[in-house]
């Protein structure tokens, strides 16, 4: 007798991640595909659990949320601390009370970092009340110096860290600073030390297409993005008093449309902007998820996308029956 696959995968404690670049339409398909399996969306981006800001970060729009379950998207406000361990530590409750319910956790994002603190585990992040408030007065001051500074002054502490971002990201520099001004120890070796394991399996999908394609699909959604009110959207976060130095304000869209509500910027580079910057950070996406072997991709252009997708699903639940 043929047994169900969903319950089947529910038994054995396999969750599905779609992952792929910004804009290639990985909602869109997770909801496709919820017409034929019982799923629960967890997004796996580290924007939308912003409250307010909804047009510069793509979510779903409420009938879709209503329509399939979404968790963590507005579970933050934009100051407020929320790391990619507290995400993990989360959404692995979450995936528990799906499990329960013998619904399909889909993990559904481009956040490399949040998916793979997910799915490969991260180090235990359990940061007191009052170490959450000084975090931000860390971030805050930090936040002042540039980026050459930020890897001279992770070089001091935490060379090993400072040797992963060759790139010296910002936010990543700045992450690895507050963490060791907080804990009085390298990131380095808390990871090495508090290090958790998933307790479940992730058959990792990812969509792909040709960088042409891609890069068009990018600046329609910076046109929609923009025709639907970016500006108004961030003027009304401005509004509220949220410091436009905020991490989730220093992210692509925001900057730009900050800058322009200025005066930096005309209208016309400002969108430009948006898309050039969009397109680099698709880039790093990709390069982020090529990393990983063990995603199996699928070209969004390819006929019968959902059933080869479910075919494959099914296959690889029967191989693991088998083994």
């Amino acid at each position: 007798m043929k047994r169900n696959l969903v319950e089947d995968f529910v038994n054995r404690r396999c969750v599905v991640a779609l992952v792929g670049p910004t804009a290639i339409g990985k909602t869109s398909l997770a909801l496709r595909l919820s017409n034929v399996l019982p799923i629960e969306i967890i997004s796996a981006d580290s924007r939308q659990i912003y409250r307010y800001m909804d047009i510069g970060t793509a979510k779903p729009s409420q009938e879709e949320r209503e329509r399939v379950p979404h968790h963590f998207i507005d579970i933050c406000n934009p100051d407020e601390y929320y790391s990619a361990g507290q995400f993990a530590k989360d959404a692995c409750n979450t995936i528990d009370q799906i499990f329960a319910k013998n619904k399909l956790p889909f993990i559904v994002g481009g956040s490399g970092l949040y998916i793979k603190a997910l799915c490969e585990g991260i180090f235990e992040e359990d940061f007191t009340p009052e170490e959450k408030a000084k975090a931000l007065k860390i971030r805050k001051e930090l936040s002042f110096l540039s980026k050459e500074t930020l890897y001279s002054k992770l070089l001091e502490v935490d060379p090993e860290t400072a040797k992963l971002y060759p790139d010296k990201n910002q936010v990543r520099l700045i992450r690895a600073l507050e963490f060791y001004f907080l804990k009085g120890v390298p990131i380095s070796f808390y990871r090495k030390t508090f290090h958790r394991l998933p307790n479940f399996k992730t058959i990792y999908l990812g969509l792909t297409c040709s960088r042409e394609k891609l890069y068009s699909k990018i600046e329609q959604r910076v046109d929609i993005m923009w025709n639907m009110g970016l500006v108004n959207e961030v003027q009304h976060l401005l509004d509220m008093g949220y410091n436009p130095k905020l991490s989730s304000l220093n992210t692509v869209g925001y900057k730009e449309t900050i800058a322009f509500l200025c005066g930096r910027l005309s209208e016309i580079q400002t969108i430009e902007l948006i898309k050039r910057n969009t397109r680099r950070y698709a880039k790093r996406q990709m390069t982020w998820f090529n990393k990983n072997s063990k995603i199996r991709w699928f070209d969004v252009g390819a006929q019968f996308l959902e059933h080869s997708i479910l075919k494959f699903l099914a296959n690889y639940n029967a191989n693991v029956l088998e083994s």
